[in-house]
């Protein structure tokens, strides 16, 4: 065990050595990927960004529960209790049919109206605010709401919803399918990079294969290399995130406080940080892996 950790060690130190070999194009490297990596990166955070400030602007979906005309008032607290107890509802707020004539009684041009009326045509209604603005949450509350006794109908305000997760469903595709894109293209470079180290390097190769050395002997530098090769990527990545956040941070802030909004923007969290960065080390480990395969099978 100690060995095998001895030569892990070795390798990884031997390729770090080649990167600081060629100074140039290894932050010539890390500038290619790290542009690439941080053009995902940045999305993720404008996205989880925007998605903490529509929270804060958009109005809570309401529920609106409608009573038959004919509901009894101690069928409507029975309702109001219910609605109360329930562990989907923040809020219930009761309108009473007397309080919604009075109103529209009051309103100008259908006083007259409402008063040639033979009955108050409104029913008792419940405004509910629910904890999950979900919309399959919602859905779910609307078609329980339906099934209670003498509730002739219930609306559901989400509309504002369903087009906010949309378009939230559809940013999120995005970002992974440009993640996806540019994560093939990293490999790419790798591979090459890797092509080239290997070219460079095929007589110690072909003489350490004379020697008795197994290709994951000879794997492992190359590997080492290009995981430490994308793990820079993911460092200048990182930093071109942080850039962007500290110019944007306080026009953005501005702009949103002119619709009084107390809102700011925030870095990647520290575990976005850490997956950015193992996914650079994977991206750079898969291309060099591909590029050994193919030159070891020949």
């Amino acid at each position: 065990m100690k060995g095998r950790l001895l030569q892990h060690r070795q390798a990884a130190a031997l390729a770090l050595r080649r990167l600081l070999a060629t100074p140039l194009n290894t932050v010539l490297g890390a500038l290619v990927l790290g542009i690439a990596l941080a053009l995902p990166a940045g999305g993720e955070m404008m996205l989880a960004n925007f998605q903490r400030l529509a929270k804060r602007i958009a109005a809570t979906p309401q529920i609106s529960v409608f009573m038959a005309l004919d509901a009894k008032p101690a069928e409507v607290e029975d309702i109001e209790a219910r609605l109360r107890r329930h562990a989907g509802t923040r809020e219930v707020h009761l309108v009473k049919r007397e309080d919604t004539l009075r109103r529209f009684r009051e309103s100008e041009g259908l006083g007259e109206v409402i008063d040639s009326l033979p009955r108050n045509p409104f029913p008792d209604a419940f405004i509910v605010l629910p904890r999950d603005d979900a919309p399959a949450a919602l859905e779910a509350l609307r078609e329980e709401f339906l099934g209670y006794p003498k509730v002739e109908h219930v609306q559901l305000d989400s509309a504002w919803v369903k087009k906010l997760d949309a378009f939230l469903r559809l940013a999120r595709l995005a970002i992974t399918l440009l993640a996806g894109v540019l994560g093939l293209a990293l490999v790419a470079v790798t591979f090459n990079t890797i092509r080239l180290q290997i070219l460079t390097q095929e007589a110690e190769i072909e003489v350490s294969r004379l020697l008795g050395a197994t290709d994951a002997f000879i794997r492992r530098p190359f590997l080492y290399y290009g995981a430490l090769q994308g793990l820079a990527g993911g460092v200048v990545a990182w930093i071109a995130v942080l850039v962007a956040f500290l110019l944007l941070r306080a026009p953005v802030a501005e702009l949103i406080a002119l619709y009084g909004i107390d809102f700011s923007l925030f870095i990647l969290p520290m575990a976005d940080s850490i997956l950015l960065f193992g996914l650079a080390a994977l991206l750079g480990w898969l291309g060099a892996w591909f590029s050994l395969s193919r030159h070891l099978s020949q």
